[in-house]
């Protein structure tokens, strides 16, 4: 009797992809709904279950987590597993990830003592990168030139916080990116109806504060490298800063052919993998001295970049072609113990 996989469906997420693989297939499936108080109940009769879910759901930021850690506990397969998942949206605990098990990344530190934190910005140099624990696409990161801007910003972590959603910010980036032709004027109009009614997340969730977080700062970077592993296979895309910014997350300028990629990138996305045991891992990498370094790693990002033109296997050898990532995800799941 095979695998049977219980999947919450969020139109737009992974979940579109695992069903429509499962009725490719004949992967016996059913549809349940984790935001019901009975969905242990739901999956008595399933082996496993399969939820993506977003950072900026604030229903599923309050047990998400802890559901899927629950069920696999219990026994059951789950995606994502506790390795893959644990450190998602969660910048400060990547810091330490990265640090303990000796991942190359850019110097960081951490403060949850306002004397403290202004103590070092009195005495570092500049410029360094803001960061709040999460955020997306280049939320929450600012460039900090000057000793005054970094103790503006401590003052506010310890203070009235920072907002989880900026709509002033965000709808000109909508903006910009209609005018480049890469989102439509309806994306530009609910960024305006955002200036009045900000999304639920944003709502929902608070003020960020009690703790500042600092990146030392990459100079002369021109793109980033973000990388998908599932298994033994990993696909690429190279995306372009900004003009007249240092951000590559969001910016809509990106690239996928063979010739972008390094196999020191590729090599040391699939050895993290491992090394954490993961079943899905998106690293966005940069280079530093000539070497890849990571910025962070998530589980959960879509890989919809229609730039991706093929992708490598463990052995570092290139296929040209498109790549099922929904229905690698399945796959991997079911093959795993």
């Amino acid at each position: 009797m095979g695998l049977k996989i219980g999947i919450h469906h969020t139109k737009g997420y992974y979940s579109d992809l695992w069903i429509t693989y499962c009725d490719s297939k004949g992967i016996d499936y059913k549809l349940v709904d984790c935001y019901r108080s009975d969905i242990v109940e739901q999956l008595a009769d399933c082996d496993s279950l399969m939820w993506h879910f977003s950072h900026k759901s604030p229903k599923a930021s309050k047990f998400a987590k802890e559901l899927i850690y629950a069920l696999q506990a219990s026994g059951k397969k789950v995606f994502p597993d506790f390795n893959t998942v644990w450190h998602f949206d969660d910048k400060l605990g990547q810091k330490f990830l990265f640090e303990a098990i000796g991942i190359p990344h850019p110097p960081s530190v951490v403060f949850y003592n306002k004397k403290k934190a202004l103590e070092w910005a009195a005495d570092t140099t500049y410029p360094k990168v803001f960061k709040l624990r999460n955020g997306s696409s280049s939320d929450n990161v600012k460039l900090v030139k000057t000793r005054n801007h970094a103790r503006r910003l401590i003052r506010k972590a310890f203070g009235r916080g920072f907002k989880q959603y900026h709509g002033l910010s965000n709808l000109k980036e909508r903006y910009r990116k209609y005018r480049l032709g890469k989102t439509s004027s309806w994306e530009v109009t609910k960024g305006i109806l955002r200036l009045f009614r900000p999304p639920d997340y944003a709502r929902y969730t608070g003020r960020e504060k009690g703790y500042v977080y600092f990146q030392d700062f990459i100079p002369g970077m021109e793109f980033d490298i973000r990388i998908f592993v599932v298994g033994d296979k990993a696909l690429a895309v190279k995306r372009m800063v900004r003009k007249n910014d240092f951000r590559a997350s969001g910016s809509g300028f990106y690239h996928g052919e063979r010739e972008h990629f390094k196999e020191d990138v590729i090599q040391l996305a699939f050895e993290v993998s491992e090394t954490l045991k993961a079943q899905c891992l998106v690293f966005d990498f940069v280079y530093q001295n000539e070497k890849p370094v990571v910025l962070e790693i998530s589980y959960g990002t879509v890989p919809d970049y229609p730039e991706c033109k093929g992708y490598f296997d463990r052995d570092l050898n290139w296929h040209e072609g498109n790549l099922d990532f929904g229905g690698m995800i399945v796959d991997n799941l079911l093959k795993s113990k």
